[in-house]
This record gives C-alpha cells, sequence and structure tokens, in this order.
C-alpha cells in the first residue's frame, strides 16, 4: 500500500515542522515572555510588600499619635480638673468672706437698731412717767380738790411702777 511508505515521508515532516514551532514558541514565551511576565509580577509583588510595609508603619504612626492623643487628653482633663478644684474652693473662700463681711455688717445694724430700740423705750418711759405724773396730778385735783405738785405725783408714780 502507497499510503503507508507515505506516512513516514508525511510524519517526518510534520514531526519537523512540530518541532521547528515549539522551538520557536519555547524561544519567543520561554525566553522573551516568561521573563518579562515574571519581572511584573516580581515588582507587582515587591510594590503590594512596600505598600502593606508602608500601611503598617502608617498604622503604628497613628497608633502612637492616637496614644499620645490620649495622654495629652488626659493630662488637660487632669488641669481642668484642678482648675475647677481651685476656681469652686476659691468662690467658696469668697462667698463665705462675703457672708462673714454680711453677718458683720448684719450684728452692727442690729446693735445700732437695739441701741435706737433702748432709746426709743427710755424716751417712752420716760414720757410715760411724765404724762402719768401729769395725769395722776390732774385726776387728784379733780377728786380730792388737793393741789399735788409734779414731783409729789411722779414719786406716787414710781412708787406704784416698782410694786407692780
Amino acid at each position: 500500500m502507497p499510503q503507508i511508505s507515505q506516512i513516514a515521508a508525511t510524519y517526518a515532516s510534520q514531526i519537523f515542522w512540530l518541532l521547528i514551532t515549539f522551538g520557536l514558541l519555547y524561544f519567543v514565551v520561554g525566553r522573551g515572555m516568561v521573563p518579562k511576565i515574571v519581572a511584573t509580577v516580581d515588582a507587582r509583588e515587591a510594590r503590594v510588600e512596600g505598600d502593606l510595609a508602608a500601611a503598617e508603619a502608617a498604622r503604628l504612626e497613628a497608633d502612637r499619635t492616637e496614644e499620645a492623643w490620649r495622654a495629652d487628653m488626659d493630662a488637660a482633663r487632669t488641669a481642668a480638673l484642678a482648675e475647677t478644684n481651685a476656681a469652686k474652693a476659691q468662690a467658696a473662700q469668697s462667698a463665705e468672706a462675703q457672708v462673714k463681711a454680711a453677718d458683720a455688717e448684719l450684728a452692727e445694724r442690729l446693735g445700732h437698731h437695739d441701741l435706737a430700740i433702748a432709746n426709743a423705750k427710755a424716751e417712752a418711759l420716760a414720757s410715760l412717767e411724765t404724762v402719768a405724773a401729769e395725769a395722776a396730778r390732774d385726776l387728784v385735783a379733780k377728786l380730792s380738790g388737793v393741789d399735788v405738785t409734779v414731783d409729789q405725783a411722779a414719786h406716787a408714780v414710781r412708787e406704784v411702777r416698782a410694786h407692780g
């Protein structure tokens, strides 16, 4: 069969061209494209690793900044609390001083008013004694017809007050 004898020649030609095609593919793809792809992948991995390292460094810096901010806030709260307590103490002292001053002023006023009342009372009592003595003198003169001096009537009023 002639077809069978041609098979060896046909196959030999196909195998030859197959080897040339695969050889070309190997050199074009394997030697030309693959190193570029590997370099791109390596560059991408390096960039990702660099980005991750930068992100980690940024996170650490943010943590440090946050910790410093918290420390500053704690210090500010402590300072504000100390200032508030000092202001409260100062206000309490000021209020206490004002109350003491007001108490002293009121005590002084009260003393003046007590003295004025005592003087008014003494004047009223002296006036009352005089009025009572004159009324007693007039009553004695009308009822008994005896003329009594003002001194005698005042003496009688004092005696009655002393016993009453």
